[in-house]
Formats: structure tokens, sequence, C-alpha cells
């Protein structure tokens, strides 16, 4: 894993301290790597393919479904 420094504003060092202290991440170095990771993925610089992968999974499990209100119309 690659180590480097960073000088970061007094504000966001504090967000930082109250999101650990409030339990929402483990550690500040776990909370930094996890909100780095979210603010990468959020800005778009994601690999498209796996997008593209995920909406063809979800597409194909909804069109796989079916309505059972509909089932009503068909014979027994």
């Amino acid at each position: 894993m690659a180590k480097f420094e960073v000088a970061i504003p007094d504000r966001i060092d504090s967000d930082i301290d109250r999101l650990v202290d409030q339990g929402d991440f483990l550690n500040r170095e776990k909370a930094v790597e996890d909100l780095l990771s979210l603010g990468i993925s959020s800005y778009g610089a994601v690999d498209d393919a796996d997008d593209q992968l995920d909406d063809d999974l979800f597409t194909q499990a909804v069109d796989d479904q079916h309505d059972p209100a509909s089932q009503r119309d068909e014979p027994l």
C-alpha cells in the first residue's frame, strides 16, 4: 500500500476525528482511505467497464422477474 503525506485544512481534520469518534470508521487511517475512495468513485474516475457490467446484471435481473399479478389472466 502506498503511503504519502498531505496537508489538509483543520476543518477536514476535525470532521475526520468526529466521524471516527462517532464510530463511523474504525480509525483515522481507515476513514481517510474510505473517504478518498468514495470521493474518487463519485468523481467518476472508476472504470466504466465495471459500471457497465453492474448495470447489465441489474437490468437482466429486473428483466427476468415476472409480475405475479399478470398470472391471474393465464388459464390454470
